[in-house]
């Protein structure tokens, strides 16, 4: 499964200014910067953003970080049923036994 825009959906933890982009600058105002409300493509703390929202995600939803790998996310519901999300930058594999809790997490 790919996470659209996942780089997008992390929150800044400090404030991040940028230059006005060109073809976007003010007249008059050319020495103004932007200040960032989200995370941006190209911005050097995305990833890291990104992750930390994911990860806030799914411990909220019960699954928690595998020591062994950190982009590993298990919840275990009964003995014989759980699910195991691995995640590699926007992608996520998702495996259990209940297919109706996959496709809900899908959502």
């Amino acid at each position: 499964m790919d996470v659209k825009n996942a780089f997008l959906h992390g929150d800044l933890d400090k404030e991040i200014y940028m230059e006005q982009s060109e073809g976007f600058i003010i007249k008059g105002k050319e020495d103004y910067v932007c200040k960032l409300k989200k995370s941006i493509y190209g911005l050097k703390q995305a990833p890291k953003q990104w992750y930390k929202k994911f990860e806030s995600v799914m411990g909220e939803q019960g699954y928690r970080k595998t020591t062994s790998d950190h982009c590993v996310f298990v919840q275990k519901f009964s003995n014989d049923d759980f699910v195991i999300l691995l995640l590699y930058v926007d992608d996520i594999l998702i495996v259990g036994r209940n297919v109706l809790r996959i496709d809900k997490l899908k959502k």
